[in-house]
């Protein structure tokens, strides 16, 4: 073979096998090199590469210590690298990177940095080398004196405690014992079903008259044969200065963190102190989320109105929080200039990549508790790292014997037998809700979802056969493809119908319809694998129009705007306070009496800003989005298509994400073998901050 590695990568620059930016640094740093300079620009480009693709790092040996090519090929199989993989095979890689005066080891100022291992960017390794450092930092105990135990027993008792009223209308009735038994083992989350009497449970629960009757259960079924999961998690909490709270949708992760900081704030108070508590979420759309959800759980709280006051009620996102400093990549508040909290809860934390999770942490007083919230299971970052998926892989730990008794001690549950006589401190920590209290027994999106999660495939005919109502899964073939595009459109009928009534009563403010339209509007979204082509984001977003139109619910002719035309916001306006990912609906306004368009975003406190074109970022129409954008949002009725022919960005993770997007009615249309293999396709984030936190070289 003729060609050089250096002649490759020009082929591959040309053919768009990787970008502009991975050959042109290759190249930039092999014309440095006296030696290797073919070899050198292969590594290069590879570790860009990789890191476009969300890769920290290559790993050039194994953790056996044997030499690794695997990632040295591009993405490329086997047939397709065939042309150049015994050249790659026959080079001396570690005297490469030996050689190389522009790759040096973690005490060099070099481009590259080789850990031993792994090689890396200089700029992802240091950010990985100080996340790990602060995590380590952050994963200390709290100290928790007797008098803090007993306090914090109590309050976990009273805000976790049993509701009677609610199990009333669910276990009053003439049911056997068995069904009795079966219900309470559900509602009570009992983990030890032979302790309890139920022969005299099902005599008592029979003869009560009124819901407080129930309390009886409270000493025929003790604490101590149960586990509640949420319990546990603020357990975990209040003892350790670092948690990860993770869960599916609808564990209740929002009403756990919300009780935490209610025993939080109970606690400083007997110390005199007034902790400072901000919330924080990556997206604006997750933060208006965020904001909704946490002031409805204030609402339900059992503590007192002067508790529920120091509660936080409103959530921004992470760059408002860091503080954007116009044309730069820094923040406001680094390490330098600490932000001032005390106590940091960061919802929808798998959306947070390794840069942004670093900036964060290193902006924070080493005394701030942090709480991170998520879903380890879904989508891990747009950009680079699976902060959130690396953290959470040392739950399989378990927690430890110290850690197990004190959390014992303050739940009064019984919690697993520790399987680790050594665990890293971080897994101290971590804790996941493994109960949905929105999906139940017979939700069909909560039976896929953990379908999807496990990598079990069912053929599509069998989940029909299930008789689930909230789900539809549907092939490509055949008129799927038209009954989506007329079942969206239906949809979307209602917010523009209640669009052009609004529009009919001149006393309505433009606000007001905004916020009307918006909330009906986003009770749907059809949400798509790919950007490109017929079943991508911009051919259905150009279909969908088409058909509005023909039907007469848009006046689009030749315009870019009309009325009622949903646009997505794809780059953030710190300014304006409009950022990636908002959703607006652009509205024909009078302003000094003439007619104008703006666009109408809703903002943190509930209320609208409008915007006129001009003014607005980067943006896209938006009756279709990806499933990336979609982190962070839940509809009401969700649509979910793939294409047709299997995409490297389809992934267990994709659908997953996708699925649990939708509250209450969820349609799939996919091709079955595609479907099948996006499930069973695991994605993979390579990064060394695992063995970083465990010390392992």
């Amino acid at each position: 073979m003729t060609d050089s590695l250096a002649d490759i990568l020009s082929y591959f620059s040309e053919k768009q096998l990787i970008r502009q930016l991975d050959y042109q640094f290759a190249m930039f740093i092999a014309r440095q090199c006296s030696q290797d300079q073919s070899e050198v620009a292969w590594l290069c480009a590879v570790v860009s590469f990789e890191l476009g693709h969300g890769h920290i790092c290559i790993p050039i040996y194994d953790t056996e210590g044997r030499l690794n090519d695997t990632w040295l090929y591009f993405g490329l199989s086997t047939d397709e690298s065939l042309r150049f993989r015994s050249h790659v095979e026959s080079v001396d890689w570690p005297g490469v990177i030996r050689r190389c005066p522009f790759i040096g080891s973690s005490e060099d100022n070099c481009p590259l940095v080789f850990d031993g291992q792994r090689l890396y960017l200089h700029r992802y390794w240091y950010y990985e080398a100080k996340l790990a450092e602060r995590l380590r930092q952050l994963s200390a105990p709290v100290h928790l004196d007797t008098e803090d135990i007993e306090l914090l027993t109590a309050q976990l008792q009273q805000l976790f405690s049993r509701n009677y009223r609610a199990m009333w209308h669910q276990l009053s009735g003439s049911e056997s014992q068995e069904q009795l038994q079966q219900r309470l083992c559900d509602l009570l989350d009992i983990t030890s079903p032979d302790t309890p009497d139920w022969a005299v449970i099902h005599q008592r629960v029979r003869q009560a008259a009124h819901p407080d009757d129930l309390t009886m259960l409270d000493e025929l079924i003790p604490d101590r044969v149960c586990l509640n999961w949420q319990k546990t998690a603020a357990a975990t909490a209040l003892t350790r200065q670092f948690t990860v709270i993770s869960g599916g949708p609808g564990t209740g992760k929002t009403t756990t963190v919300t009780r935490l900081l209610a025993a939080l704030v109970v606690q400083a108070q007997a110390h005199q102190i007034a902790p400072l508590i901000r919330l924080v979420a990556p997206t604006g759309k997750a933060a208006a989320r965020l904001t909704e959800s946490i002031g409805q759980a204030i609402e339900k709280l059992p503590v007192s109105p002067e508790i529920k006051a120091l509660l936080p009620v409103q959530a921004s996102t992470l760059h408002r929080l860091l503080g954007v400093r116009p044309g730069s990549a820094e923040f406001l508040h680094h390490e330098q200039n600490l932000l001032h909290v005390d106590i940091l809860v960061v919802d929808e934390a798998s959306m947070v990549d390794l840069p942004m999770m670093y900036k964060l942490l290193m902006a924070l007083p080493l005394h701030t508790r942090v709480i991170l919230l998520g879903d380890k299971d879904q989508l891990a970052s747009v950009e680079a790292g699976a902060v959130l998926g690396d953290i959470c892989s040392f739950q399989s730990c378990g927690f430890s014997r110290e850690q197990t008794r004190l959390l014992e001690r303050l739940t009064g549950n019984s919690l697993p037998v520790p399987v680790r006589e050594q665990i890293p401190d971080i897994a101290n920590g971590l804790c996941t809700l493994k109960k949905s209290y929105r999906f139940h027994a017979d939700s069909g999106i909560g039976f896929l979802a953990a379908l999807v999660n496990s990598g079990e495939y069912r053929p599509f005919h069998e989940i029909d056969d299930m008789g689930y109502s909230d789900i539809e899964v549907r092939t490509l073939d055949g008129g799927h493809y038209n009954h989506m595009l007329n079942t969206l459109v239906e949809a979307y009928s209602r917010y523009l119908s209640e669009l052009h009534s609004a529009l009919a009563e001149e006393h309505l403010t433009a606000e007001h319809t905004a916020k009307r339209v918006l909330t009906l509007f986003n009770q749907c979204r059809l949400l798509c694998a790919l950007r490109e082509g017929d079943f991508g984001v911009s051919g259905l977003n150009q279909k969908i129009e088409s058909l509005l139109q023909r039907r007469g619910m848009i006046q689009k002719d030749q315009e870019v705007w009309y009325n009622g035309r949903p646009v997505m916001v794809t780059k953030n306006d710190h300014t304006l306070g409009i950022y990636n990912g908002d959703i607006g609906i652009c509205l024909l306004t009078m302003e000094s009496g003439r007619e104008v368009f703006k666009i109408y975003f809703e903002q943190f406190d509930g209320n609208v800003k409008g915007v006129i074109p001009s003014r607005l970022p980067e943006h896209e129409t938006a009756y279709a989005m990806t499933i990336h954008k979609s982190q962070g949002s839940e509809f009401d009725f969700t649509l979910m298509v793939l294409p047709p022919e299997f995409n490297p960005v389809l992934s267990r993770e994709l659908i997953y994400t996708g699925i649990t997007r939708a509250k209450n009615k969820l349609n799939i249309y996919a091709d079955p073998v595609v479907f099948r293999r996006a499930i069973r396709t695991r994605t993979q984030r390579l990064s060394g901050l695992v063995a970083q936190l465990t010390g392992a070289e």
